[in-house]
């Protein structure tokens, strides 16, 4: 479903179909995405400790977190990219809308840097169950709306998309900044919302499931796999 609307997208952004500015950023955006996919497994390997996960130094969360939004956030970023390119005429329009994009995304990791401390399942559960409770509040319908709308800058997208997917990106921090499974479930979740149009009878229950997770989590920690470390002990505070 992702796919068509995506394909659907494309043709509103170029309605006298392909041509070889689309193709080009498209390809150079859709690589660059998966390229960091495979830098950020790569970067992230043996990283993973669920609620008790450690960041490292500054420099390295920061390449890995950059990495990780590049792969997470440009496919759903294409159609807008796209829009970019052909409004303003010229093809480098849109690498530096997608790096004025990105660069949003690096400072919120800035701040995951500076306010994070690894934690236990109360608090996990208790963030899992809040970012459930957003996606239905107008506030993310608002974000939501404006990333389907036209972007005057990579830096406003990225404003808009911020707000629209910081209940999802919380989930990630607090189960496993360092997942690449939590990863590539916010990744897909976030597509989906960047590209179909808002619909009460997917949001609902997408919203029901992720507090769902968070009362889990509440009540039996050890069923959410990977959430707590096999090897010592962790508090559950």
């Amino acid at each position: 479903m992702a796919m068509t609307r995506l394909r659907y997208q494309l043709s509103g952004v170029v309605p006298g179909g392909p041509t070889a500015t689309t193709a080009a950023v498209l390809s150079a955006t859709l690589g660059a995405a998966a390229a960091c996919w495979v830098i950020a497994i790569d970067q992230m390997r043996g990283m993973d400790m669920g609620v008790a996960t450690r960041l490292g130094s500054f420099t390295f969360f920061t390449a890995s977190w950059t990495a990780m939004m590049a792969a997470m956030m440009l496919p759903g970023a294409v159609p807008a990219v796209l829009r970019r390119a052909h409004a303003s005429g010229r093809v480098l329009a849109a690498p530096l809308f997608a790096g004025s994009y990105i660069a949003i995304w690096v400072v919120v990791g800035i701040a995951v840097y500076a306010l994070y401390r690894p934690h236990g399942t109360l608090a996990a559960g208790a963030v899992v169950v809040a970012a459930g409770v957003y996606e239905l509040t107008p506030i993310k319908r608002h974000f939501r709306l404006q990333c389907h709308e036209k972007a005057r800058s990579g830096l406003v997208f990225g404003l808009d998309c911020v707000g629209s997917s910081a209940g999802l990106m919380a989930v990630l921090v607090v189960l496993g900044v360092m997942s690449v499974t939590w990863m590539a479930v916010i990744a897909a979740v976030v597509l989906a919302q960047k590209l179909l149009p808002a619909r009460t009878a997917i949001d609902v229950p997408l919203a029901i499931a992720i507090v769902g997770v968070g009362i889990a989590i509440l009540a039996a920690p050890s069923s959410v796999p990977g959430l707590v470390p096999t090897t010592g002990h962790m508090s559950m505070m």
